[in-house]
């Protein structure tokens, strides 16, 4: 058994948490919306409860950087702004809108944590297991947003790629820098 490279540890760890926090940042985005100009008491509850998921995974990804003495990406009051714009922008498109940003959020995020698991060996047993965890919630959060709306039909399917995309090229970013 090899040994997990720990330039590559360092990286998973400085996106993991540019990406919870992001994600958070949407949510934030999301709920700025629907407490100003969008009233849908449902959809908020629905959303709190996945920022609350979030903020966990956030804070294991702090503990990390810190633990590990990782930078996080310099890029972070960037990718603050753009996860609220974005969660308030699509909010106010609707909530098939506001929904399908989760879900193409979290299908990147899947995805991405799924190539994580796959790359680390038995010595970061640890953060294995967490990012397995992290994922299982993704999925779920990812669930709801279906089951509350979301939709790629019609014009939906270029809000699906445009999010999509903003999302892989923030994550090799912010591996990275």
């Amino acid at each position: 058994m090899t040994k997990t490279n720990k330039k590559k540890v360092e990286e998973f760890i400085r996106v993991d948490h540019a990406g919870e926090r992001g994600a958070i940042k949407i949510y934030e985005g999301q709920l700025l919306a629907l407490n100003t100009f969008i009233k849908d008491e449902k959809l908020k509850k629905t959303i709190e409860e996945m920022k609350e998921h979030e903020k966990v995974h956030l804070e294991y990804f702090e503990n990390e950087i810190k633990e590990r003495n990782i930078k996080p990406t310099k890029l972070l009051p960037l990718w603050d702004l753009l996860g609220v714009g974005l969660g308030f922008g699509t909010t106010i498109l609707g909530k098939k809108a506001a929904m399908l940003c989760t879900a193409s959020v979290e299908e990147v995020i899947q995805e991405h944590y799924a190539d994580q698991i796959k790359q680390l060996e038995v010595d970061e047993k640890k953060l294995k297991d967490k990012i397995t965890k992290f994922r299982d919630d993704e999925l779920n959060h990812k669930d709801i947003a279906y089951e509350e709306g979301a939709t790629k039909k019609g014009p939906y399917s270029i809000l699906d790629k445009v999010i999509k995309t903003s999302s892989k090229i923030a994550i090799r970013i912010s591996e990275k820098i």
